[in-house]
């Protein structure tokens, strides 16, 4: 006999007794699975304040209304950006005191993207979603910065997104000597616009359909510009500094307007303006597709051309040496030279 077949069934089960401490912080394990949120609602990003989102829900519909968002702690690393397509639940009446929630973002169509200079590598979003760039320069006052444009232009070549080019100011300076510079540029569509001729009604056709992004120097008018487009946009405007020629910041976050036009609507993304768009984030072979009159010329290079000054028979060197490239031509090899040696 064992020594275990002697046992008490009349003893008490002491085990049964013992009190297990629940989880502090959930009665049941945690999960990384999230809710599908299939009632989400699929709604435009109008703009973003201090992690606050306005986003508008229904739109086009008779249910259209403009809801305030926080975002969900999922996408705390994703960036949410004016133009974006988010998915919000929760609390989206627009009431006064609500808050909904953006729990997803739809696939892009475009990402207009810039650094704070060429060898940052860090991308800063400017805007999702837009399928057109109108670049706004001034004549004069500031002066116009042929260079800084080229910089917009590859920027949006490389988005995928089409630009267009305005030019306020007319009524202070002749813009012909400073547009001369991009007469090779295919297909690119250029405005004129002066104190009192200003083409709204030539820039709202374009806008139709569209979402269409603002960007420009400070002070070039651009502000001006959105406000006589989308009557009650109120964007603060600004002035020229007398000493150093520099436009004041007026525009400090960008943000979604509907333009609405005789022949539609569209959206105008108006951006606060800048005196630098770095390019770090571009692939270097979209440099030359901006220089679309070099471009051509650069077919009969030799294989890995670099075209800067030092490259062995380049096409191009050779046109402007030989004046086939007329009077611009020189000025236009320096600027895509410039950014190809920054980028090599």
């Amino acid at each position: 006999m064992s020594w275990l077949d002697d046992v008490d069934d009349d003893e008490p089960d002491y085990e049964a007794d013992v009190r297990v401490r629940p989880n502090p912080k959930a009665n049941r394990p945690r999960t990384k699975r999230r809710p599908a949120h299939n009632d989400a609602e699929i709604a435009r990003v109008l703009g973003v304040d201090r992690g606050r989102y306005t986003v508008l829900v229904g739109e086009d519909t008779p249910a259209e209304r403009q809801v305030l968002a926080t975002r969900a702690r999922e996408l705390r690393k994703q960036p949410i950006v004016t133009g974006d397509r988010a998915r919000v639940v929760g609390d989206t009446s627009g009431d006064d005191g609500s808050l909904a929630r953006i729990v997803g973002i739809e696939e892009r169509t475009s990402l207009l993207r810039r650094s704070a200079d060429d060898t940052d590598q860090v991308e800063r979003v400017v805007v999702a979603n837009a399928d057109q760039m109108l670049v706004v320069v001034a004549a004069a006052d500031p002066e116009p910065r042929p260079r800084l444009v080229d910089r917009y232009l590859i920027a949006a070549l490389d988005a995928g997104i089409h630009p267009m080019l305005v030019v306020t100011k007319t009524d202070v300076a002749d813009p012909t000597p400073f547009l001369t510079h991009f007469e090779g540029v295919d297909d690119l569509e250029v405005f004129t616009s002066g104190r009192d001729a200003m083409p709204v009604e030539e820039i709202g056709a374009r806008l139709v359909g569209h979402s269409t992004v603002f960007v420009g120097h400070s002070g070039v008018g651009k502000s001006t510009l959105v406000n006589a487009l989308v009557p009650g946009a109120g964007r603060a405007t600004g002035h020229v500094n007398e000493v150093t020629g520099r436009g004041r910041h007026t525009s400090s976050s960008t943000v979604s307007l509907r333009y609405a036009g005789d022949a539609g609507k569209g959206w105008v993304i108006d951006t606060p303006g800048v005196r630098s768009f770095g390019l770090g984030h571009v692939d270097p072979a979209n440099i030359l597709k901006a220089f679309t009159d070099l471009a051509a010329v650069a077919e009969e290079c030799p294989r890995g051309c670099t075209h800067l000054p030092d490259a062995p028979d380049c096409a191009i060197v050779e046109a402007v040496d030989a004046g086939r490239l007329g009077e611009r031509g020189a000025a236009r090899l320096d600027s895509l030279q410039r950014l190809l040696a920054t980028f090599g």
